[in-house]
């Protein structure tokens, strides 16, 4: 009786300790099998032969905005700056670009009177239409900004972070000045590039730096406007650098219509790149024609979104000089003819400008573009915003189209990018 009884005791012993390790090995082996398949860190293990994946960094991590679909309209965000004297110019400017779906940060430089500052802001606070709408912003602290020096590239840095804070959904980012000015409406910019892929970025560029190399990235600047509470020209360091090895240089036009992902990218900097750039465009002659162009072609995430066009018509000599030509009624139909979205430089004489408002944007002095949102013929001016998503598009909408479809349907477009 007792070896019948010890007999069964022994085997179940046995049994469950050997139940208990199978199903311990098959849930390992099923662990690592399934690790290998959905591990991302396994994916850094195999790193270490030679398969030309790209390595697991954090960087790879971070993603940067979903950009809205194509089928739905645009929103610009525009930023327009002036010095002393331009506040009647920029004023208009401002006017003329207008639209309630846009976001729009206006600045003049810290050379500025103060009274001119105030008129600007009293300017903006006091217009119901920006009131109503709240998509106008004044930058109150203003910025001492050097011509040809990189405080230039930090306020455009500043409005497009202002922007991202406060401005709601945009697509494009556009940097103009008090002397640039509208061709086409609003509702022309805004019908048009509602077909066009919202990652693309419009950025006049090369790699041939040419004589810039010596005459500019060679020589080392100081930009007074980094430190001062004056404005006084960039002075030179006697002592010169070699070019980047680190990356590649390029230049190209100081205006440019920069997607938000770009924006984005050149304010948070997740790779360090755009810090990097920044630092050395310090020291750099005429910065804002480098510096977004050195980063953006310089940027894998990036560097395959550039199409080669600053969307203005410019009027240079040949070769050009360090300033355009102040424009004139007789560039007139020259500007037309070009399809650009936007023109500069225009000085005092106002006849030219007259003449578009007239001919062009069908706006009347003082007041704002004619569209669905905004009737002209309303003399009611505490009248609500309305029919802001309902588009009017006109002829200057056909240029526009003409001017990017010929260069998005280039049979080389893909291969154009950052050479």
């Amino acid at each position: 009786m007792e070896i019948n009884i010890i007999k069964p005791l022994r085997k179940k012993t046995w049994f469950l300790p050997l139940i208990l390790t199978s199903s311990l090995i098959l849930i390992i082996f099923s662990l690592i099998f399934t690790s290998k398949q959905n591990n991302p860190f396994h994916q850094t293990y195999l790193k270490s032969k030679p398969n030309n994946q790209i390595p697991f960094f954090v960087e790879s991590k971070i993603k940067i905005s979903q950009t809205r679909p194509i089928s739905s309209i645009p929103k610009i965000a525009y930023l327009i700056s002036g010095s002393s004297g331009d506040v009647n110019s920029l004023k208009r400017t401002l006017k003329a670009l207008y639209h309630p779906l846009n976001q729009y940060v206006v600045h003049l430089d810290l050379e500025s009177p103060v009274e001119e500052r105030l008129e600007l802001n009293e300017f903006v606070n006091n217009e119901n239409v920006f009131n109503e709408v709240g998509n106008v912003r004044v930058i109150s602290r203003s910025n001492l900004v050097t011509y040809r020096g990189p405080t230039m590239v930090t306020n455009t840095l500043h409005a497009a972070a202002i922007l991202l804070k406060e401005g709601g959904d945009w697509d494009w980012f556009i940097n103009l000045s008090a002397s640039d000015y509208p061709l086409v409406t609003q509702d022309d910019m805004l019908h048009t590039f509602s077909t066009v892929p919202r990652d693309l970025n419009f950025i006049e560029h090369t790699s041939d730096i040419g004589w810039k190399e010596h005459q500019r990235a060679k020589p080392v600047i100081i930009d007074p406007g980094l430190y001062s509470l004056k404005k006084s020209d960039v002075f030179w360091v006697s002592q010169k650098r070699s070019v980047p090895t680190a990356y590649k240089l390029f230049t190209g036009s100081a205006w440019m219509m920069l997607s938000r992902p770009f924006i984005e990218y050149c304010l948070w900097g997740w790779d360090n790149l755009p810090r990097v750039v920044l630092m050395y465009y310090a020291n750099f002659l005429s910065s804002p024609e480098g510096y977004f162009h050195t980063v953006i072609c310089n940027a894998e995430e990036f560097k395959n979104t550039t199409v080669n066009h600053d969307l203005h018509f410019i009027s240079w000599d040949n070769p050009p000089k360090q300033h355009p030509h102040f424009l004139n009624i007789n560039d007139y139909d020259r500007m037309v003819e070009s399809h650009a979205p936007f023109a500069r430089k225009f000085g005092s004489d106002t006849e030219l400008l007259d003449k578009i408002d007239v001919e062009l944007l069908g706006r009347e002095p003082d007041g704002f573009v004619a569209g669905n949102w905004f009737d002209r013929s309303d003399t009611n001016r505490t009248i609500a915003v309305r029919n802001a998503t309902q588009l009017r598009p006109g002829p200057g909408a056909e240029r526009i189209k003409n001017l990017i479809g010929g260069m998005l349907s280039d049979k080389d477009f893909h291969m154009k990018h950052c050479i």
